[in-house]
């Protein structure tokens, strides 16, 4: 599986990546220099970009290809946190336990990763966790960003998150859009001119940083 893939081996934890629909990690390599550069050996598989009609089979190559990453490029025996955004945040759900539902009603097998200790999510697209019981088996703490403007993945939905049963902290980014939490947004994105992303994604890694660092019960 072809990853971008940062830190030394004999680093503290193993940090998994996952873009959005975009599929390119490279959107995100300020963020992941710095978790490297603290501790952290980053595996961010590359995708293909999410087609106009999007298939069962292209969202499952998403979980899929980060248990390929993993296996391939990981240190054997290193925890492991699952850092994604948007689809990516969906993706790292799957591997820690989630169950999301299909259009037609019924649930969807994805791959699970026991390794799977510790969730960042950005704008995580949540929306197929909405059944009962979806998030019952996530026990992993959950550190959650959502974005005050996003119409894509909106707050609403992504309070759902604190549903599961392990802790989960969820901080709303007034001013934030969907892709606020990119390094290098889509050129087509818009965004409020009065918010300082700059700033905000230099505090967003050491944040997640902090909350990866933290002993394991929040």
């Amino acid at each position: 599986m072809d990853a971008l893939t940062l830190g030394a081996p004999d680093s503290r934890r193993v940090v998994l990546f996952a873009a959005g629909a975009g599929g390119d990690p490279q959107r995100h390599r300020p963020l992941l220099k710095y978790l490297a550069a603290h501790g952290c050996q980053v595996i961010a598989p590359y995708f293909e970009r999410f087609p106009a009609e999007m298939t069962a089979e292209d969202l499952l190559a998403r979980p899929r290809g980060l248990v390929a990453a993993l296996r391939e490029h990981a240190t054997p025996g290193l925890p492991v946190a699952v850092v994604g955004h948007s689809i990516g945040g969906w993706a790292a759900l799957c591997l820690a336990g989630a169950t999301p539902w299909a259009r037609d009603g019924t649930p969807m097998e994805v791959p699970r990763e026991p390794r799977v200790s510790r969730l960042v999510l950005y704008a995580p697209a949540v929306g197929w966790f909405a059944a009962p019981g979806s998030l019952d088996a996530v026990t992993a703490p959950m550190l959650v960003y959502a974005a005050e403007q996003d119409r894509i993945t909106p707050v609403e939905q992504i309070l759902n998150l604190t549903k599961a049963p392990g802790p989960v902290d969820v901080r709303t980014v007034a001013g934030a859009g969907h892709f606020s939490f990119m390094n290098t947004p889509p050129p087509d994105a818009t965004a409020d001119p009065t918010f300082e992303r700059n700033r905000f994604l230099v505090q967003l890694a050491r944040e997640t940083q902090r909350f990866l660092d933290e002993p394991k019960d929040l």
